[in-house]
């Protein structure tokens, strides 16, 4: 046994550092936009806000919590028009995408903000390094603008000691981005303002879920709603065994895809891309719906007619679909039209292609749209944060974090997610909450007949339904890539902010 009695005593171990208390960090610019002859002077604020717990405790449980405590620090950019008579009355739009795990940048810089990503009038990119260019069809010219990093993403993260679940699951981001808003109106001083949200893609799930959030939780009654490329009834967009919905609702949209590749039967090729569109959706909703719905009772020859008038209308062959069951799915879609071409659709915008490293697969290597705009989208906000807004960080801005599979939806469990009885509950509560919609023809990840369906289901009564207005764009889910859906877009979108003001 060893001799200890001239050991030195173990020291006693050094107290637990408690974790840094992140503080707001806020850079403000004055920059100058001029679109044709009208001149935007405007303040860029941007920069991360501490978002703490300000709940008061109705448990008895107060003594039980620490006050104020820091839970993330939230990023943003907003952009506010100078020279204006109140402009605390100014109408004032928060912006979000989607994912979950996306950042802000793609409406920021594809359509609202005053930059833009440089692309060609199809939407193409040009090669590295990229460019901005001044955005003439900015919403700047009816209302602010407040871009919104939900955690996770862009300059957003949480605070030391914090768990990821704490922020990744739908209600407690509705929770961090409904509180962030609340604290923007109070600081910036915009209770007086028409108040307008817009979403893309998951950023309509958030939107929509806000829409109801903001009214029972802070008693913020917003406007109107804007969602682009809707994703509100998850149902519609899955592909399950036993879930019919998707194929007749996709179907359309593979009708569009394929005439615009110039994949479809001479007959229906040399219609109109509204006709084709028009003539598959009365296949889908009506002989394609009931024949799926019959399943294995499904008579030969039925299924046989069936199978032609999928294939008629997809670009696919008859053969395929019958092997497919009559169900062709979003991704053996992708790889399959264009096979023997060597090309593979993409799912967010199918007029772009890409290619495989071979011909054989079912499934898709990458997405053609995201290969083509990621690396612009990426440049354009780290240049512009830097270079133009002054906002300088080694940490780097997430365009998009891979937290999909992680995301939890504790108050859907066991069922679909579909949050339009948050739409539906929000404008019976406040009638003079009007939506518009966007929705791409080229758009296989939230095809347009999707939505469709979505709004028809809402369970709205008919004096409200004339609030819900919709558009459609000969584009995919990011329509104002396409030149000519901008310019609309942009029109339509100013048209419903100011539709709003008072």
């Amino acid at each position: 046994m060893p001799d200890t009695k001239d050991s030195p005593a173990t020291p006693a171990p050094a107290p637990a550092t408690p974790p840094k208390e992140p503080q707001d960090r806020i850079v403000v610019t004055e920059h100058r936009l001029t679109i044709g002859k009208k001149t935007l002077d405007y303040t860029a604020t941007c920069g991360t806000v501490v978002l703490r717990d300000y709940s008061p405790s109705y448990d008895g449980k107060e003594a039980d919590r620490k006050p104020d405590k820091a839970r993330a620090s939230l990023f943003f950019t907003a952009y506010t028009l100078k020279g204006v008579k109140k402009p605390q009355t100014r109408p004032v739009t928060f912006s979000f995408n989607g994912g979950p795990g996306s950042s802000s940048v793609w409406l920021h810089l594809g359509v609202l903000g005053p930059q833009r990503v440089v692309c060609d009038d199809m939407g193409n990119a040009p090669p590295p390094p990229y460019a901005l260019t001044d955005n003439e069809y900015t919403l700047l010219t009816e209302s602010d603008l407040v871009f919104i990093d939900p955690v996770g993403t862009g300059h957003s993260r949480m605070a030391e000691g914090e768990k990821v679940a704490e922020f990744h699951d739908y209600q407690r981001d509705l929770d961090s981005v409904g509180e962030f808003i609340r604290l923007y109106l109070a600081r910036y001083g915009r209770w007086g303002s028409p108040k307008y949200l817009i979403g893309e893609s998951y950023g309509t799930t958030r939107a929509v879920g806000l829409s109801q959030h903001l009214q029972d939780k802070h008693d913020i009654y917003l406007n109107g709603v804007m969602l682009v490329s809707m994703a509100v009834d998850l149902q519609t967009l899955s592909f399950d065994h036993s879930n019919e919905l998707p194929y007749p609702l996709f179907l359309p949209t593979y009708a569009a895809t394929a005439w615009y590749h110039k994949a479809l039967v001479p007959e229906l090729q040399k219609k109109p891309l509204a006709e084709v569109i028009a003539a598959a959706e009365a296949f889908a909703n009506n002989d394609y719906l009931v024949a799926l719905m019959q399943g294995s009772r499904l008579p030969a020859s039925d299924r046989e007619h069936i199978a032609g008038q999928v294939a008629r209308f997809s670009g696919l062959s008859t053969d395929y679909v019958l092997k497919c069951d009559l169900r062709p799915s979003e991704f053996r879609y992708f790889k399959q039209l264009l096979r023997e071409r060597g090309q593979v659709v993409a799912r967010l915008d199918s007029r772009f292609l890409s290619q495989d490293r071979d011909d054989a697969g079912e499934q898709p290597e990458t997405d053609a749209l995201m290969n083509n705009v990621l690396g612009a989208f990426t440049t354009g906000i780290n240049r512009l944060l830097r270079d133009t807004l002054k906002f300088e960080a080694d940490a780097p801005y997430v365009v998009h974090a891979p937290i999909w599979d992680k995301w939890t939806w504790k108050d859907f469990a066991g069922k679909y997610v579909n949050v339009g009885a948050s739409l539906r509950r929000a404008m019976h509560a406040n009638p003079h909450m009007r939506v518009y919609v966007a929705s791409g023809y080229y758009d296989l990840g939230t095809p347009h007949a999707a939505g469709d369906y979505t709004l028809s289901h809402l369970g709205l009564r008919e004096n409200l339904q004339k609030n819900i207005a919709v558009s459609y764009f000969e584009a995919g889910h990011m329509m104002y890539i396409h030149r000519p859906s901008l310019v609309r877009m942009a029109t339509e979108l100013r048209a419903f902010v100011k539709g709003g003001a008072a």
